[in-house]
């Protein structure tokens, strides 16, 4: 029966997967998993899933085509309806499942065909984790050893003359079972830092925070299964930057002018400040609609980028988020920059629509 059970439960979950992976996108462009997220579970509403299986009944002589009536007439069995009152068939009914953290990492992945990440860096966190070393006497019975227990037992049957060729029995007591046993190991964890930067002047509106508040989470969602461990920072920017929490960061609009090397200025001097490259695996976004003051200043972005922010990161990502106030200059000004540097990536994204084919842009190198 247990075993049935654990392979009903298998079968559900497979389903369960099938069921989000063929409905991410909608998943991902609603946002509405971000308000069912927990500590380490995501709950997810499903409609109800039915088994196929056939219902038999009595088709009492009646078919396509068949008996009297003409066209308009209403089905027999059937009355008319003015389109109004309570209906009395049942509705579509939701199933929420809760699925973890690192199983909704794994659909993204397999989804957007994401490569591993290949951490660079010091290993800066010990973890503590167990190794089974050796044998000992005592121990749970969960950690008994067969084998040895039954090479102890011939052991003895041997040394005392009670094991018989003819009749090769071997009937273990409780002297002679053998246990594994184990030691804990200092095992080194990869450390991560992801710092997100956003413009909030008057031109990045609600829905172009609630795009960036999306992506954020399925971004948090991918690099938490890769590492062990991650600090996450937030930078707010119009003409001046400065770190906010992370409400404020979603939430907060300003209405001065925006001048963007003031966003990388302070996201390097965190860097320098409490996360040196050789310890920590630094991964900077920053989201705007592509305004900036003066080209002066995007010379200035393009300098901290070169000579400070790439050599530091393990990527750097810019996503522009279409606004009707935003010129959308600034992406260009990258691109020609930069063209396909290795250590940048740059993605438009129009809508909610884009947000799965910037994270698989953003994602995809596997850095």
């Amino acid at each position: 029966m247990a075993k049935k059970i654990d392979t009903d439960v298998r079968r559900f979950k497979k389903i369960i997967r099938g069921k989000i992976r063929k409905d991410l996108k909608k998943y991902i462009t609603q946002g509405e998993l971000i308000g069912r997220k927990g500590k380490h579970l995501v709950s997810i509403p499903l409609p109800r899933l039915d088994t196929p299986r056939f219902k038999f009944g009595s088709n009492r002589g009646q078919g396509v085509g068949q008996g009297e009536g003409q066209v308009g007439d209403p089905v027999p069995g059937q009355e008319e309806s003015d389109g109004y009152g309570g209906g009395e068939e049942t509705g579509q009914h939701l199933l929420e499942v809760e699925v973890t953290l690192q199983e909704l990492a794994e659909i993204l992945g397999e989804e957007l065909e994401l490569p591993k990440i290949q951490p660079k860096g010091k290993n800066n966190i010990v973890a503590e984790r167990d190794k089974y070393t050796g044998i000992r006497s005592v121990g749970p019975e969960g950690l008994r050893h067969f084998k040895r227990t039954y090479k102890q037992a011939l052991r003895r049957q041997l040394a005392s003359g009670l094991y018989d060729p003819k009749q090769p029995i071997i009937t273990p007591i409780r002297e002679d079972r053998r246990y594994l046993s184990w030691k804990s190991k200092s095992s080194p964890q990869n450390n991560a830092v992801v710092i997100y930067m956003m413009d909030v002047s008057g031109s990045m509106g609600s829905e172009q925070k609630e795009v960036v508040r999306i992506e954020s989470f399925w971004i948090d969602t991918w690099l938490r299964s890769q590492y062990k461990d991650i600090d996450v920072r937030y930078i707010v920017h119009d003409a001046a930057a400065r770190e906010v929490d992370q409400h404020t960061f979603y939430h907060l609009r300003e209405s001065g002018g925006t001048k963007i090397s003031s966003a990388y200025e302070l996201c390097n001097r965190m860097i320098d400040e409490k996360y040196p490259p050789s310890e920590w695996n630094i991964y900077p976004f920053h989201f705007s609609d592509g305004d900036n003051w003066s080209g002066k200043d995007t010379a200035r972005c393009v300098e901290l980028l070169e000579k400070e922010i790439f050599p530091k990161s393990n990527i750097f990502c810019y996503g522009q988020v279409k606004s009707a106030y935003g010129s959308g200059q600034f992406k260009n000004d990258l691109d020609k920059q930069f063209g396909t540097h290795e250590d940048i990536v740059t993605c438009e994204i129009p809508n909610r629509e884009g947000i799965l084919d910037s994270i698989k842009a953003f994602l995809g190198k596997g850095k």
